[in-house]
């Protein structure tokens, strides 16, 4: 059996978790997947109740360095997926990119948008197209249309910490990243218990603030709104909050 994968990161979509997966596969002291997302623990079709881990490994070269991670950020948002992380490895250590959750659901909407998914206006998408995630399986959850429901961080973050130590959790924002890869790499690095490379060349990180333009400013209110006590939530857990 290859080793276990020691780092996954697990969250969230459409937060620079591209751009830090691209970076940690450069990095030597590191085994990263063969492709970014590998949907394993969001896999619907796995006997959970005695999982094979066999294409779970074979995602990673076995040839390689002892760290192992990946990166699929639909783990933190999808029911169930942190606790067979828990099963799978308990040691595991878990990275958690967070971006504005208003800016999140807009590219989040642009992407699916972009590529044919979505056919709704933001704005309809946000308010009323919620009630589609109820007609979904598992119920109440959505992987296209949850672009409401995946920047409600307090409660995931809650819930990720009621399953890990949180000396095993690293929760980064994405305009770090992006604004300074660098020492953001480092703390990773620091975290990973790998050395720190240095200075690195900046790279898009793909989470421009794209707040903004065709983005109503009535639609910003409205999920600013939603997003209140949960984001009160997030701040008494992490001392981070976004506005």
């Amino acid at each position: 059996m290859q080793p276990l994968v020691n780092f996954i990161v697990a969250g969230v979509q459409k937060a620079g978790t591209t751009a830090l997966y691209d970076y940690l596969a450069d990095d030597p002291a590191l085994t990263l997947s063969k492709i970014k997302e590998v949907h394993f623990f969001d896999d619907e079709s796995v006997d959970w109740s005695a999982p094979d881990y066999a294409p779970y490994h074979a995602q990673f070269a076995a040839d390689g360095p002892t760290i192992r991670g990946e990166a699929t950020p639909i783990y933190l948002y999808w029911p169930g997926s942190l606790e067979r992380i828990a099963a799978y490895n308990p040691n595991v250590r878990l990275i958690v990119m967070l971006r504005d959750p208003v800016e999140r659901a807009w590219s989040h909407w642009r992407m699916e948008y972009s590529r044919g998914v979505e056919a709704q206006p933001f704005s309809w998408c946000i308010r009323q197209g919620r009630q589609r995630l109820f007609e979904a399986t598992p119920w109440g959850v959505h992987r296209e249309f949850s672009y409401v429901e995946r920047g409600f961080y307090g409660e995931q973050i809650e819930r990720l910490f009621a399953l890990f130590p949180r000396e095993q959790v690293l929760i980064l924002k994405a305009d770090d990243l992006r604004d300074d890869p660098s020492s953001t790499l480092g703390k990773v690095g620091d975290f990973l218990g790998v050395p720190r490379r240095g200075a690195v060349e900046h790279r898009d990180v793909h989470v421009g603030r794209d707040v903004g333009g065709d983005l109503d400013a009535a639609d910003v209110e409205f999920l600013r709104g939603l997003y209140e006590q949960d984001m009160a939530r997030l701040k008494a857990l992490i001392g981070l909050s976004f506005w």
